[in-house]
């Protein structure tokens, strides 16, 4: 480990995190690398962090404190090193294990196509968490946004963020689309036009099943008792549905004792309902016209009923699979109308990389928008907790801002920690301030009789409520 990163000492008074055998050991003065983001993100740090510190203090009353060490990223780091992306920033957040940033900009004109992107690529973040649930007082445009509390998984490093795209007019295009048109789909009615541009999306055994796998492990340790895997398999067979039949092979072979798929539950509470049900009359049952279905299908569904009984019946039958946790499938088009219809019967999602863009932003919507919402990036060894919004420019320096994804984020960095005093102490008082309706312009304009705060005046009272 260096003694300093861009030409920055670490602090003296604080040690690093270590990791070993899939495990941190984090000391009562961690060195916390951050990155202040670019826009907003000045005005947003400078609160979120007194927040911290105050929470901490009092949490733990000096026992326990945090060592901030600041790394440049964005146009800061552009401005002091002529770089977005320093190679000492990288090191930083590589050897000292666990960080938080602001938003920062994508830059213009070519080279990096997302420091965000960048750094989860590089440091391998393969799991994006976004946690999505409802604090007391938030302006919501639906009427129960109290429903919704699930835990996002979204794969970090594959599908078309991979980055792997060809644009339209160039040579390397034109010879991608002439293999494909004139190799692989040759003689069928399939043709690329000449005129695109063209992406690949690679969604890998590997990269499917650690995510999973991290998601299921988020559900034991967190009691959870559903994980849904969201695809879009109906037609992406190959890289969406892959997904699906990925994620249920680490379901069933490494958490057997731990979970039941929903076609099993189904299987299995048929069976309760009545002993004396075939196994004929139970493949029926879970696939409703089988009897219009070619003979094979049908004889296919039994022979899965009849290993179902076979395999788990003992030990998940006479109603020990309710106990378990729920492993199910949702397309991903349906899932944006379940978590507003049906919200509570979603806990854990765990999706591909796009889907997961897509959804987690609209599940934000739903209970305040952006402006609240946390995420985390987290890999074996590492974690990188972020803003989920942009750097809004027009706003910076201006001191308006809701620093609430930050703060949120900083709560999911408290409780990776093994902090949970500080975190706690956080949204309660998070919570609090705005049930006080003392909020800042984005939630002022929507609140009946509430006061606008600036960014800085809203964690001076959310300190106060500590």
């Amino acid at each position: 480990m260096q003694s300093s990163y861009n030409g920055l000492a670490l602090p003296a008074d604080g040690a690093p995190i270590e990791y070993a055998n899939g495990q941190f050991t984090v000391p009562d003065n961690p060195i916390i690398p951050f990155i202040e983001g670019d826009g907003t993100g000045r005005d947003i740090w400078k609160a979120s962090q007194r927040v911290f510190d105050a929470a901490v203090e009092k949490a733990y009353g000096g026992k326990r404190a945090i060592k901030w060490f600041e790394i440049y990223a964005g146009e800061k780091a552009y401005r002091e090193f002529q770089t977005w992306l320093p190679d000492d920033s990288v090191a930083a957040a590589r050897d000292l294990r666990v960080s938080i940033k602001g938003p920062l900009t994508t830059p213009v004109g070519g080279g990096i196509r997302s420091l965000n992107v960048a750094l989860r690529q590089i440091l391998d973040l393969y799991s994006c968490v976004r946690p999505v649930k409802y604090y007391s007082g938030v302006p919501s445009p639906v009427k129960h946004p109290e429903k919704l509390d699930i835990l996002l998984y979204r794969e970090n490093t594959e599908d078309v963020y991979s980055g792997i795209e060809f644009k339209q007019g160039s040579a390397d295009a034109a010879k991608l689309i002439e293999f494909l048109n004139h190799d692989l789909l040759k003689g069928g009615k399939k043709q690329v036009r000449t005129d695109s541009g063209v992406g690949i999306k690679p969604i890998s055994i590997f990269g499917t099943k650690r995510l999973v796998r991290a998601a299921i492990k988020a559900a034991l340790e967190t009691g959870r008792k559903t994980v849904t895997l969201v695809h879009k398999g109906n037609i992406q067979k190959f890289t969406e549905g892959a997904f699906r039949e990925w994620g249920y092979e680490v379901a069933t072979q490494e958490f057997r004792e731990h979970t039941v798929t929903e076609r099993e539950s189904w299987i299995l509470g048929n069976l309760e309902s009545d002993s004396s049900l075939r196994p004929e009359q139970n493949a029926a049952l879970i696939e409703p016209g089988i009897e219009f279905a070619p003979p094979e299908f049908g004889a296919s569904i039994v022979a899965e009923v009849k290993q179902v009984i076979a395999s788990i019946g003992h030990s998940h039958g006479n109603g020990a699979w309710k106990s378990k946790i729920l492993i199910n499938d949702r397309i991903a088009d349906s899932i944006f109308q379940q978590i507003i219809i049906r919200p509570s019967d979603y806990s854990i999602l765990a999706t591909t990389n796009l889907n997961g863009d897509y959804i987690s932003d609209a599940a934000a919507a739903q209970v305040g928008g952006l402006g609240i919402a946390p995420g985390g990036n987290i890999g074996d060894g590492y974690a990188v907790f972020e803003a989920t919004h942009g750097t809004a420019p027009k706003y910076a320096d201006k001191d308006v801002i809701n620093p609430g994804s930050v703060i949120l984020s900083g709560v999911m960095l408290f409780d990776f920690l093994g902090w949970p005093e500080a975190a706690r102490l956080i949204e309660s008082s998070m919570e609090k301030t705005i049930q006080q309706k003392f909020v800042t312009y984005d939630f002022e304009r929507q609140m009946q009789g509430a006061t606008k705060a600036k960014t800085s005046e809203f964690a001076t009272r959310m300190i106060e409520n500590m």
